[in-house]
């Protein structure tokens, strides 16, 4: 994969090139059965980078104002979320404020979830690839970097907010997880290893990192080792595992109301899993395949998988490559069926978000644009 192997690594390897086709087929929105739900295009967001650069990440702000979007020229753009229209840039490539690395690659992003614990809203925290990664706050509405932490030796290619915003954890290429208070931005503890006997903690990178919804004192992490940690901070390490998931980018979730975890590994198998959070066994494999009886048909490998953002979760977009392409799902009491996808883009699928008020939905790809779909 190129720029850095997704900042040094979203896949072990380089990424399969596709089958030869007789013809090239245009990317198009899909739709899939019969269902209540539908998805159509609403924009796209090109920034327009030379030479392009991959986009890695896109988030949604929490009032729905705001489309963020990090990529690997360390770029990143917000956009408005309604039109399109591209309102902010920040650490630019060419930016040389102090403090400020422009040429590194911003693997991931998050807004700080509003509250009553801080008056500025428009904050945005990323984390970059650099070999001392940083932590970046950002306003966005002014351009500034307000604070910069270092973590010396380390890349950091996740993180994520507690749902209150009081602290956020980060991970990355030394398998540790770190967690820092959002008002002092000092780290409070530093998650390892296991109890040494049912878990171990991580034995290889981290490229995805989710609070519970309800407890802070729970997260979970998965990357390359295959498996998801599930970590207490009350323990100080890893309390129990979910094992066979392969993850190589932001593709771990749990549901809204915490009693489930999703997870898209980067394989050609049971790639989309949903997991029993409280067994940590295997609730549901969806397949990807719309029949899966036929062999041939192709699948996705996946680098990007999330919950929507309603009560029940009632939807999952993931995306990826080998079909650089992105898939939504209903969910029902009985079963999890696509209703829709986007399909034969040009290059893979590295990011999926659902705006919080499960309306819309951004896709992000190594071609360095945001494809944006209406969700109805």
């Amino acid at each position: 994969m190129a720029s850095m192997q997704k900042a040094q690594g979203y896949a072990a390897e380089e990424l399969p090139s596709a089958p030869a086709i007789q013809e090239k087929k245009d990317e198009s929105v899909q739709p899939i059965g019969s269902g209540t739900h539908q998805i159509r295009a609403k924009y796209t967001c090109n920034p327009k980078h030379e030479p392009v650069s991959e986009c890695f990440c896109v988030r949604f702000s929490p009032d729905d104002e705001y489309l963020a979007a990090s990529f690997a020229n360390g770029a990143i753009h917000v956009y408005n979320a309604e039109t399109g229209k591209q309102e902010f840039t920040l650490n630019s490539p060419d930016q040389e404020n102090a403090g400020v690395g422009g040429a590194l690659p911003t693997t991931q992003l998050r807004w700080r979830p509003h509250s009553t614990q801080s008056k500025t809203k428009s904050v945005l925290i990323s984390v970059n690839a650099e070999f001392d990664g940083q932590i970046m706050h950002w306003h966005i509405k002014s351009g500034k970097c307000l604070h910069t932490i270092t973590e010396p030796g380390n890349q950091l290619f996740c993180l994520d907010y507690f749902n209150d915003g009081s602290q956020f954890a980060t991970a990355g290429r030394d398998r540790l997880v770190r967690i820092y208070d959002e008002s002092t931005k000092r780290l409070v503890q530093t998650l390892q290893g296991g109890d040494q006997k049912n878990t171990a903690g991580h034995s290889n990178r981290v490229f995805s990192l989710k609070y519970h919804p309800q407890q802070p004192n729970i997260l979970l992490s998965g990357g390359w080792d295959n498996t998801v940690q599930i970590w207490d901070t009350r323990m100080g390490h890893s309390i129990r595992s979910i094992w066979n998931c392969y993850l190589c980018g932001d593709s771990v979730d749990f549901s809204n109301s915490g009693d489930q975890v999703l997870t898209g590994s980067w394989r050609t198998e049971n790639a989309l899993q949903i997991w029993d959070f409280g067994t940590c066994e295997v609730a549901e494999t969806i397949s990807w395949k719309q029949d899966p009886a036929n062999d041939s048909a192709s699948t996705c490998m996946l680098f990007a998988a999330q919950f929507s953002k309603d009560p029940t979760s009632s939807m999952i977009i993931a995306g990826g490559s080998q079909e650089n392409e992105a898939k939504f799902f209903c969910r029902t009491s009985d079963k999890t069926e696509p209703f829709g996808a986007l399909v034969n883009l040009p290059k893979p699928v590295f990011s999926v978000d659902f705006a919080p008020n499960s309306k819309m939905a951004a896709v992000g790809s190594a071609d360095g644009q945001i494809r944006v779909l209406e969700v109805r």
